[in-house]
């Protein structure tokens, strides 16, 4: 024997298992489960969003027969907090999570470049691969300090540059361009950071070095130059030298050569500078001469 038992479904209850799949700059797909198991006819669901930043609230209605429901959350902004509530459109206990958005994306190609008593921030628009920003809404740049532990707001502009003056020799810095913040500094975009080493032995291999390339190239490559040129001289004036003591050799070995011995005869005495002439130099006896004695 069996008998079959059938729940009266109590509206009252909260939808299940809220949860988000996916979270994008401008979107949010969020996930639920219907308070009881195989509904028997359509469920009307409020979903409300309450937009944390801007104190705003925007309310959706779902109705659907299923389960499992599935829901995306449109005109969101990038880098937003939203509080999201969904409930029975009876007004039944609810469910609720927080979703944050993505932030817009840090500008890339951020590089310096060092001029005589400033440095020049540079990088690419944002715009080029945020369709989401726009040039008016502009950046912001901060410093930071290393030695001194100081943060500090430098400014905002809708340039793709700027200019930082007044930095301190033997300091490191940190700078950070994002897209400016909104309402209260609440909405920001993802920072991109540049070391800088005001003694030139720290910066971020990102940071543009053409500056003092430049700067370098400029006393290395006429020092370089003239080591070169000051070589060749060198070169010239030894080779010259040689040249010279090698026909003077020559010269000198042909005024002493005798033909009669076949070999080159040197004296050690006034051709040497030797002033001792007391012993008289004998340069040698020949075979046919006779040899007379007194």
């Amino acid at each position: 024997d069996y008998v079959v038992v059938k729940m009266i479904p109590d509206n009252r209850l909260p939808p299940r298992h809220l949860h988000s799949v996916l979270t994008a700059k401008t979107f949010a797909v969020i996930k639920w489960e219907s308070p009881y198991d195989s509904p028997d006819q359509d469920m009307l669901y409020a979903v409300a969003v309450k937009d944390l930043v801007r104190k705003t609230d925007k309310i959706y209605k779902v109705k659907t027969r299923n389960s499992t429901v599935e829901y995306t959350i449109k005109k969101l902004e990038p880098g937003g907090k939203y509080h999201v509530i969904v409930q029975l459109g009876n007004m039944s206990k609810e469910s609720s999570m927080k979703i944050n958005t993505v932030p817009l994306s840090a500008p890339d190609a951020l590089k310096i470049i060092t001029e005589n008593d400033h440095i020049l921030l540079f990088w690419k628009s944002l715009a080029l691969k945020e369709s989401n920003f726009n040039e008016s809404r502009g950046y912001e740049i901060h410093m930071f300090d290393s030695l001194m532990n100081i943060t500090a707001y430098l400014g905002n502009t809708t340039e793709n540059f700027f200019k930082v003056s007044n930095l301190k020799i033997g300091h490191n810095y940190s700078f950070t361009v994002q897209a400016r913040c909104l309402y209260s500094g609440q909405m920001c975009g993802e920072p991109a950071t540049l070391l800088y080493d005001e003694l030139g032995t720290g910066e971020d291999s990102s940071a543009s070095r053409s500056g003092r390339s430049t700067d370098v190239a400029a006393v290395v490559v006429p020092i370089l130059f003239l080591l070169l040129v000051t070589l060749g001289i060198g070169f010239v004036v030894l080779y010259m030298r040689h040249r010279r003591l090698q026909n003077s050799f020559t010269a000198f070995a042909n005024s002493h050569y005798s033909s009669r011995l076949g070999s080159a005869i040197f004296s050690s005495g006034d051709d040497l500078g030797d002033e001792d002439d007391e012993a008289p130099m004998i340069t040698g006896f020949s075979d046919d001469v006779p040899m007379v004695i007194a």
